[in-house]
């Protein structure tokens, strides 16, 4: 299995002392633990992106760009873009431009969003949002694999003759689709032969269990290789400590604070909102969270696998006012006392050599981006 960190760069006031810190340190935050994930030999760093509520990921492909800078082998990922609100042909620019500034590290994670709101912002209309899903996502493939490309669709002007520009680095980067509650993702995953990224956060396991299954059956029914059908799932949060009822008295408190605080009264009831996982006792027997000790999250992980069969395993720090140091304690655990348990358990082809797809594996030969450490504090 590979390990991806998530950030959404959530800027609340902590959950529990009421404390906002500047968006300028949250967002040096951000940047400083994609270089200590490098470091501590995650395989990919993905920076979300939301237009509404206490967030700060607007804008991912600056934060993108900025790690391009300081890091030179882990993959740079989307968590997700969100496609269906944007322009393709400004899209296939951004990101082919991080593609070169990264030399072949880019991956995206394209979705709808999690954040409703976001439509009215742009002025689009909620109820198309697959039907933009689908245009703009398959438009963006055209514009990275083609050049003088001529197009005509319902939700932007014509194009005619159209070479975006930069090129990718080395050839179209690979895209994922975010599924959280609708097939409609993983079809369009599986035509693609694309894979797919569950959010597995807010509902009960069985229910992205369904829309891998789907994509599963689907994406060999396109005609697809099934061996390339990678899968990979995000989870609730990660907290470790030396014995599960250490981890429960340690992170009680913030847990269901953090839960009360992001609650959407007007969301209630919506599939992919509202976690059902309320008290962390709840969160850790039946939901994704990640918190326990060592081997507590292993067998979770592990279990997980068993019925996802998913190849790449996102976790996430920053969600519950963990300080940077913190977060740094928490990475370095999981990746010295988990991380090698789950690779072990559940090899996968993955961004290995044998992987077609694997980032800058066919690129052009060049100097790597240089790495810029600063030390652990």
């Amino acid at each position: 299995m590979k390990f991806s960190v998530l950030t959404i760069i959530g800027h609340a006031p902590h959950p529990l002392t009421g404390e906002l810190g500047s968006a300028a340190d949250r967002l040096a935050e951000v940047v400083d633990i994609g270089v200590e994930a490098e470091r501590l030999g995650f395989d990919a760093y993905a920076v979300g992106e939301r237009h509404a509520g206490d967030y700060l990921s607007s804008s991912p492909t600056v934060l993108l760009g900025a790690l391009a800078a300081r890091t030179r082998r882990i993959r740079l990922m989307t968590g997700v873009t969100v496609v269906a609100i944007l322009d393709p042909v400004r899209v296939a620019e951004d990101y082919a431009t991080l593609d070169q500034l990264s030399r072949g590290r880019v991956e995206l994670v394209v979705g709808k969003g999690a954040e409703a709101g976001h439509f009215d912002l742009f002025g689009l209309d909620e109820e198309l949002q697959w039907e933009y899903q689908a245009e703009k996502y398959e438009l963006l493939r055209r514009l990275w694999r083609e050049e003088h490309v001529d197009w005509t669709g319902r939700f932007r002007p014509p194009l005619k003759d159209v070479t975006t520009v930069p090129r990718p680095y080395a050839g179209p980067p690979r895209v994922w689709h975010g599924s959280a509650t609708s097939l409609n993702s993983p079809e369009l995953a599986a035509r693609h032969g694309d894979p797919l990224f569950t959010a597995n956060a807010v509902q009960p396991r069985e229910a992205y269990a369904r829309l891998l299954r789907h994509y599963r059956e689907r994406f060999a029914a396109y005609g697809h290789d099934p061996a390339r059908a990678y899968v990979a799932a995000g989870s609730g949060g990660l907290y470790l400590a030396d014995t599960p009822q250490q981890a429960v008295r340690e992170f009680k408190e913030q847990y269901e604070a953090r839960v009360r605080q992001s609650f959407k009264p007007h969301l209630e009831g919506k599939a992919g909102y509202n976690t059902p996982f309320r008290t962390i006792e709840d969160a850790i027997a039946n939901g994704p969270q990640l918190i326990g000790s060592p081997q507590q999250v292993i067998d979770k992980i592990l279990g997980y696998h068993e019925v996802y069969r998913h190849d790449l395993q996102s976790i996430s720090v920053d969600g519950y006012g963990l300080s940077p140091s913190r977060q740094r304690e928490q990475l370095q655990r999981f990746a010295e006392e988990v991380a090698p348990v789950v690779r072990r358990e559940a090899p996968t082809a993955l961004w290995e050599p044998e992987d077609p797809r694997t980032p800058g594996a066919n690129a052009p030969a060049g100097p790597p981006s240089p790495a810029v450490s600063r030390p652990v504090t």
